[in-house]
C-alpha cells in the first residue's frame, strides 16, 4: 500500500483497516485448513521451521545487526539457534493436537484446540529470534499468526518470515498461516491488535506497546521491563560469579531483558569482587564521570536508557556519553548508593552497563534488590550468587520476581534450558507483579503466579567410544571370528587397496560358513558427496551387514557417511552437517541404532576417526568441507593394528602425528573436557612428544606407540570435541589444498597463544564454570617437563616445544612457506573466517570467538610471524 501524501487522516485509517482486514481474512482460511491437521503434520511443519531458522541463523543475525545497529552478530546467531534448536527440542514431544492427556482413574480427558488468529508483536532487541520462536509456537498449536514487526527491524524480520514461511509451506502448512504487516506503522499494529477477529496477542516490545496489547480487550501475553538485580553474597565463588555476570552483560551487548542491571555485593567481599571485574577489563566510572555519563545514557523524558545507547558495546557507549575508556572494555560499572528517579542509572539499561551497590548485610542486600525490582523490574528476574542454601532460600522468598536464578548468568539463564531446567522461551512472563497474565517462561500454564527457583546445573556428561577396540600387531585377525556378519563391504582408496586389501580379504576368506565381500576403492583424499552417493549406490546393490573401512581418515569418514545415508535415504547432506550447540538437542535427529556394523582399521596414525563420531565430507557443488558429527557415526569396532603403518612415508608420519597432537591438545582445553577425557588427551600428548620424531626417523617401536596415541587422542576428542584450531585448519586445508595435519600444525602455535589469554568473549557452557585454558596449557607443559615460573612462561615454553617438534619433522609452519599466494589469501580471508566460524569445532573452544578474531588468527598463520621465517 502506497499512501498518497495528500490523503486525509480518515482515508489513511480506512486503508490501514482494509489492509489488516485482508490479512485476518486470509489467516482464518489458513486456520480452517489446519483444524484437521494431526500431530505428525504439525510437527513436520515445526521441524521445518526449526531447520530453516538454524540453517540461516548467521545470515539473519548479520542482517539484524546491520539494520538495527544493535548487538553482536555472533550472539544473535546463538539466539537464532536457541530459538530454533532449544525451543524445538522442548516442543518436539509435546502433544498439542486432540487428546493430550487422559487420566482413566479420574476419568479426565484433556483436548487441545487452537485459540485462533494470533497477533505477534516483535521487538527491536531480539527481532529475528523472536519471529522464529513465535511462529513455531503458533504453528505447533495450529494457530495462524500475523506479525507486526518493529519498524527499525522490518527488513531482517521480513527476511526471517520469508525463510520460515517457505519452509513451513514446503512441509505442508497453509500459505497464509504466517503473515506480517508489509508497511509497518503504529496505526497498523494497533489495528491488528484491536481487530475483532484476532483472538490473542503475543506482544514483546516497549512498555507502551505491551500496555496497548493489554488494553485491547482480548487475551494478551505480554512482557514487561526487566530491571533485574543480582546479589553476590559473601559465600559466593567470586571468580565464577564475576565470570557469569560479565558473560551475561556482554552477550549481545546486554539486550536480553533478564540480564543483570545492578549488582549488589556484601561489603566483606566488595573489594575482591571489584578487583575481579577489573581483571576482566570492566571499567569503573570515576565519581566525576558519573553525572556526565547519566546525562547522555538516560533519556530524561522517559527515565530509561536512551535509544542510541541500547545494544551498543561498552566502548561505543562510553564515546556517546563523553567518557574515555580503553577500547577493550567489556562492561561499564557505576558504583551507586540509591535507587529511583534521583538515581537515573538505577533503571533498566539494555546494554553492557550496570550499577554496583555495597550491602552492609543480608537484609540490606535484600532491600536494595527489592527497591531495584520496584523501580521498573517487578516480576521479571533476580539473581543470587551464594553457596549458603539458607541465603538462597531467603532471597527466593523475598524477591517479587518470577525467575530466581541461582549461581547463573542472568541473561542466558533467564531464557531457560541452557543453565537450568526451566522451559526455554523468548517470552518471559512477569506475573501480576509486572501487570502480566503469566508468571513463567511462556507455555501452557494457568493464571497463577508460579515462582521458579532455577539452580545452575552442569549438563550430564558422557563417554561414548566403539563397543570394541582391538590393538597390537595382527589385531586385524578379529575379522576372522567377528560374530553375526556375512556380507562385508570394504571401503578404501586405491593406494591402500594395492598394499593391504588382499590381507583383509584373505582373513575374511578364512571365516567358516557363508561369507562374501565387495571392495569399494574409489575414495579420494577429500571424499565428496558424489563419492558418498556412489558408495551408497553400490551398497544398495550388495546389501552388506557390515562395512569395513581400511585407510586413513578420509576413508573412515567416507565409510561413516555411506552407512549413514544407506540406512537413512531420506536424510539430506545439509541436514547431516547442521551445526548445533548441544549434540543431544540438535534440530535434525540422527538414527539411534545402526542395523549395519562399522569396523574401522586405520592405516595412518593421526585422525582418530576409528573411534570418533566425526566425518568430514566435501560438498561437490560448493567445494566446502563440512563436519558431520553424531554418535550414530561412531564405529562399532576399531582395530588399531600397527602392521598397517610400518611403511608410512615420512611426510605422512609427520602430518598424521601433528593431527593427533592437535586432537589431544585441543580436546584437553575444550569447554567439554572432563576428568575422563583429559586422561586420554594427556597420555596421547606425552606419547606424541616422546615418539613422533623417532617414528619419523624410522623407529618402528615409536611408530607403534604413535598408532596408539592417535587412537587415544581420537577417544578424547570424540567426547570432549575440539576448538578453533581445527576450524581454521579445515578451512585453510579446503581452500588452499594444504594437507590435513600440516594445516593443524600451522594453526596450533597461534591458537595456543590466543586461547591462553583471557578471552574477549566468554565461553558459554555450564560445565566450563570459569576460564581455565591458560592453566590447562601450563599443566600440559609441566607434564612434558618444561620449565616456567608462571603459567604464561609455561605456555610460551609449550609453544616453543610444538614449533621445535614441527621443525624436527620437516614442517614449514606458515601458509606462505607452503606456497600460498598472499594476494589470493587476502582475497579469501574474510569468507574463510565466516566459514571457519560455521565449523562445529568452534562451539567448544575455550574462548567464544568473534569472526574478526578468527580472521586475525588466519592472518598470523599466513606469515608465520615469530614462528616461521
Amino acid at each position: 500500500m502506497v499512501q498518497d501524501k495528500k490523503a486525509t487522516k480518515e482515508e489513511k485509517t480506512i486503508d490501514v483497516n482494509k489492509m489488516i482486514d485482508g490479512y485476518v481474512e486470509k489467516a482464518h482460511v489458513a486456520l480452517d485448513e489446519m483444524a484437521d491437521f494431526n500431530q505428525e503434520q504439525v510437527d513436520k511443519i515445526c521441524e521445518a521451521i526449526a531447520s530453516a531458522g538454524e540453517q540461516n541463523s548467521y545470515l539473519l543475525a548479520k542482517m539484524a545487526v546491520e539494520e538495527t545497529g544493535r548487538g553482536v552478530v555472533e550472539d544473535k546467531t546463538i539466539k537464532n539457534m536457541f530459538a530454533s534448536e532449544n525451543i524445538w527440542n522442548s516442543l518436539r514431544h509435546e502433544k498439542t493436537v486432540g487428546v493430550i492427556e487422559e487420566d482413566k482413574e479420574k476419568q479426565l480427558v484433556k483436548i487441545a484446540e487452537p485459540k485462533g488468529v494470533i497477533a505477534g508483536v516483535t521487538p527491536v532487541t531480539n527481532p529475528t529470534s523472536t519471529v522464529i520462536f513465535k511462529a513455531m509456537l503458533a504453528l505447533k498449536t495450529r494457530n495462524a499468526i500475523i506479525f507486526g514487526f518493529h519498524p527499525q527491524a522490518q527488513k531482517s524480520c521480513v527476511k526471517t518470515g520469508e525463510i520460515i514461511r517457505e519452509a513451513a509451506i514446503k512441509a505442508g502448512a497453509p500459505k497464509d498461516a504466517i503473515q506480517w504487516i508489509e508497511y509497518p506503522s503504529l496505526e497498523a499494529t494497533s489495528a491488528l491488535m484491536n481487530h475483532p477477529n484476532v483472538q490473542t496477542i503475543l506482544a514483546t516490545g516497549g512498555p507502551g506497546m505491551v500496555k496497548a496489547a493489554y488494553s485491547s480487550g482480548k487475551p494478551a501475553i505480554g512482557v514487561g521491563p526487566g530491571n533485574s538485580p543480582s546479589y553476590i553474597e559473601k559465600t559466593a565463588n567470586i571468580p565464577e560469579s564475576v565470570y557469569d555476570i560479565v558473560l551475561s552483560k556482554t552477550f549481545d551487548n546486554g539486550m536480553i531483558c533478564s540480564s543483570e542491571n545492578s549488582v549488589v555485593v556484601d561489603e566483606e567481599i566488595y573489594n575482591k569482587v571489584k578487583d575481579e571485574f577489573k581483571s576482566w577489563n570492566c571499567y569503573f566510572l570515576k565519581p566525576d564521570e558519573i553525572k556526565k555519563f547519566e546525562e547522555k545514557f538516560i533519556d530524561p523524558r522517559r527515565g530509561t536508557v536512551a535509544g542510541p545507547v541500547a545494544g551498543r558495546s561498552a566502548y561505543q557507549i562510553a564515546k556517546l556519553c563523553g567518557v574515555d575508556v580503553p577500547e577493550d572494555t567489556k562492561v561499564i560499572i557505576a558504583e551507586y548508593k540509591g535507587v529511583g528517579k534521583k538515581y537515573p542509572l538505577s533503571a533498566e539499561k539494555l546494554s553492557p552497563v550496570f550499577t554496583m551497590y555495597k550491602a552492609k548485610d543480608h537484609e540490606d542486600a535484600y532491600k536494595i534488590c527489592t527497591d531495584l525490582l520496584n523501580y521498573g523490574g517487578r516480576g521479571h528476574t533476580a539473581g543470587v550468587h551464594s553457596q549458603d542454601e539458607k541465603v538462597i532460600d531467603d532471597f527466593s522468598m523475598k524477591m517479587d520476581a518470577c525467575r530466581i536464578l541461582v549461581n547463573s548468568p542472568a541473561s542466558v539463564g533467564g531464557v531457560g534450558d541452557l543453565y537450568n531446567n526451566m522451559l526455554p522461551s523468548l517470552t518471559l512472563g512477569t506475573g501480576s507483579y509486572g501487570a502480566n497474565t503469566f508468571s513463567h517462561n511462556i507455555g501452557a500454564r494457568d493464571l497463577l503466579n508460579i515462582k521458579t527457583v532455577a539452580k545452575r546445573r552442569d549438563n550430564m556428561q558422557w563417554i561414548k567410544v566403539p563397543k570394541k577396540t582391538y590393538f597390537e600387531h595382527n589385531a586385524a585377525n578379529y575379522l576372522k571370528h567377528m560374530p553375526d556378519v556375512e556380507r562385508f563391504f570394504i571401503v578404501t582408496d586405491e593406494g591402500v587397496a594395492s598394499k593391504y586389501i588382499n590381507e583383509i580379504t584373505d582373513i575374511i576368506s578364512q571365516r567358516r560358513g557363508k561369507k562374501s565381500y565387495e571392495v569399494f576403492q574409489a575414495v579420494t583424499k577429500d571424499p565428496d558427496t558424489t563419492i558418498i552417493a556412489d558408495g551408497v549406490h553400490r551398497m544398495n546393490i550388495f546389501k552388506p551387514d557390515v562395512v569395513i573401512a581400511v585407510g586413513g581418515g578420509s576413508v573412515m569418514d567416507a565409510a561413516k557417511a555411506m552407512r549413514l545415508f544407506y540406512e537413512n535415504p531420506d536424510m539430506s547432506f545439509e541436514d547431516a552437517y547442521s551445526k548445533f550447540l548441544d549434540i543431544r538437542k540438535r534440530t535434525v535427529r540422527f538414527p539411534k541404532y545402526n542395523a549395519i556394523q562399522l569396523v574401522c582399521i586405520p592405516t595412518t596414525s593421526g585422525t582418530g576417526s576409528e573411534v570418533s563420531p566425526f566425518s568430514i565430507i566435501k560438498d561437490t557443488v560448493t567445494g566446502i568441507k563440512h563436519t558431520l558429527c553424531d554418535y550414530s557415526l561412531n564405529p562399532d569396532v576399531a582395530i588399531v593394528d600397527d602392521q598397517f603403518v610400518e611403511t608410512m612415508p615420512k611426510e605422512l608420519i609427520a602430518r598424521s602425528g601433528f593431527e593427533a597432537l592437535a586432537h589431544a591438545v585441543e580436546s584437553y582445553v575444550s569447554t567439554m573436557a572432563t576428568d575422563f577425557t583429559r586422561g586420554w588427551s594427556m597420555e596421547a600428548i606425552k606419547l606424541i612428544f616422546e615418539n613422533l620424531e623417532k617414528s619419523y626417523n624410522g623407529d618402528q617401536n615409536a611408530r607403534s606407540r604413535m598408532h596408539n596415541a592417535a587412537t587415544l587422542a581420537g577417544m578424547a576428542y570424540a567426547n570432549a570435541f575440539l576448538g578453533v584450531g581445527h576450524a581454521i585448519a579445515h578451512t585453510e586445508s579446503s581452500e588452499f589444498g594444504i594437507p590435513s595435519g600440516l594445516s593443524d600444525a600451522i594453526a596450533m602455535p597461534y591458537v595456543i597463544r590466543f586461547n591462553s589469554k583471557k578471552p574477549r568473549k566468554l565461553a558459554m557452557r555450564p560445565h566450563y564454570s570459569t576460564f581455565r585454558a591458560d592453566k590447562d596449557y601450563a599443566t600440559i607443559a609441566r607434564s612434558l617437563g618444561l620449565k616456567g615460573n608462571t603459567d604464561q612462561e609455561l605456555v610460551d615454553a609449550l609453544i616453543k616445544k610444538v614449533v621445535e617438534l614441527g621443525h624436527g619433522v620437516g614442517m614449514k609452519l606458515s601458509l606462505k612457506a607452503n606456497g600460498v599466494d598472499e594476494a589470493d589469501f587476502n582475497n579469501k580471508v574474510d569468507a574463510m573466517a565466516v566459514e571457519a566460524y560455521g565449523d562445529q569445532n568452534v562451539v567448544t573452544n575455550p574462548s567464544a570467538l568473534l569472526i574478526s578474531e578468527i580472521k586475525d588468527l588466519m592472518k598470523e598463520t599466513y606469515k608465520g610471524k615469530g614462528i616461521e621465517a
